[in-house]
C-alpha cells in the first residue's frame, strides 16, 4: 500500500516502477519537473523537453525540444518514442495531453498546490524511476529549509504575473501558498473575477488601499526595474521585483525557493 501511494499521481493513477534493465524514455513538458528529474540523476533518460526547460543548462542543452508547454509539437514528440510523459494540470493543455496519451504508455500528471506537496512529488518520481534514496535526501533538505524560514510582518500583497492586461494569482495557487509561509497574504480578486486562478484586474484607488506591497514577477511576463519605478510612482506603494522561478517553480527549486523567501522577507 505504501508503494502504491508513493506512485499515485495527481489524477489518482498508480504507475509501475520502471525496470532498471529497460531504461525509460522520458519527455517532460514541465520546466520545474525537468530540473527535478536532473536533480534525481535521471538526465540520461530524458529524451525530450520544452523550450522553457532550461535548468540545469549543462544537462538539458543537448536534449531535443518538442515546442512549448502549451504548443507541443506532437510529431516531434511521437518520433522520440517516449515511454513516460510528465505533465502538469496548470501548465499543459488537457486536449494535447489526451492526444499524447494515445501513444505514450505512461502519462504522469503532477499538480503541486503548495510547498509541502513537493515531498510527494519527490517521492512520486523517485519511486517510479528508482531514485528513492535521492528523493528522500531532497525531502530532508526541503524540510530543513522550510523549518528555517522566518515569519515576516503580515503584508497584504499583490503578485503580478502579466501586464496589458494586468494579471495576478488567486490564493488557491502554489505561488500564494509560498508567500503565506512568511505571513504575506495575496490580494483577493473582485467578485467579477473571483474564482479564476489567474484573474485579470485593473488598478483602482480601492485596490491600492487594500494592499501593502506589489510584487512584479520576472516570469512569465519579464517585469524589470523600470516597471518597478513606474508603478511605484503611479500607486505610491512599495513595489518589488521578484524572481518568479524561485516562487513558482516546485520540485528541487523549492528548496532554494525557501531560502529566497527568507531573503525577500528581510528585504521588505
Amino acid at each position: 500500500m505504501e508503494m502504491e501511494n508513493s506512485t499515485r499521481d495527481a489524477m489518482g493513477v498508480v504507475h509501475p516502477v520502471v525496470d532498471a534493465a529497460q531504461p525509460p524514455r522520458i519527455v517532460s513538458l514541465v520546466p520545474s519537473v525537468t530540473e527535478l528529474l536532473c536533480e534525481l540523476g535521471l538526465a540520461p533518460w530524458i529524451v525530450g523537453r520544452t523550450g522553457f526547460c532550461i535548468h540545469p543548462a549543462e544537462l538539458v542543452r543537448d536534449i531535443p525540444k518538442v515546442g512549448g508547454t502549451k504548443d507541443v509539437n506532437i510529431g516531434k514528440l511521437r518520433a522520440l518514442a517516449p515511454t513516460h510523459l510528465i505533465v502538469n494540470i496548470d501548465e499543459n493543455e488537457k486536449p494535447t495531453v489526451d492526444t499524447l496519451a494515445g501513444f505514450v504508455p505512461h502519462v504522469i500528471v503532477t499538480h503541486p498546490l503548495g510547498p509541502h506537496d513537493n515531498l510527494a512529488l519527490y517521492r512520486l518520481l523517485g519511486t517510479i524511476f528508482g531514485r528513492s534514496e535521492t528523493a528522500e535526501d531532497l525531502c530532508t533538505q526541503f524540510n530543513c529549509a522550510i523549518a528555517a524560514l522566518g515569519r515576516g510582518r503580515p503584508q497584504r500583497v499583490l503578485y503580478c504575473i502579466w501586464k496589458d492586461p494586468w494579471m495576478t494569482v488567486s490564493r488557491d495557487t502554489y505561488i500564494a501558498r509560498m508567500l503565506e509561509r512568511i505571513g504575506w497574504q495575496q490580494w483577493v480578486a473582485t467578485p467579477e473575477t473571483d474564482g479564476a486562478r489567474y484573474p485579470v484586474f485593473s488598478w483602482s484607488d480601492q485596490l491600492v488601499r487594500d494592499i501593502d506591497l506589489v510584487l512584479l514577477s520576472s516570469e512569465p511576463y519579464r517585469f524589470t526595474d523600470a516597471h518597478v519605478d513606474s508603478l511605484e510612482q503611479q500607486i505610491g506603494k512599495p513595489v518589488l521585483l521578484v524572481d518568479g522561478e524561485m516562487l513558482s517553480w516546485y520540485g528541487s527549486r523549492a528548496i532554494a525557493g525557501m531560502r529566497y523567501l527568507d531573503q525577500l522577507r528581510q528585504q521588505a
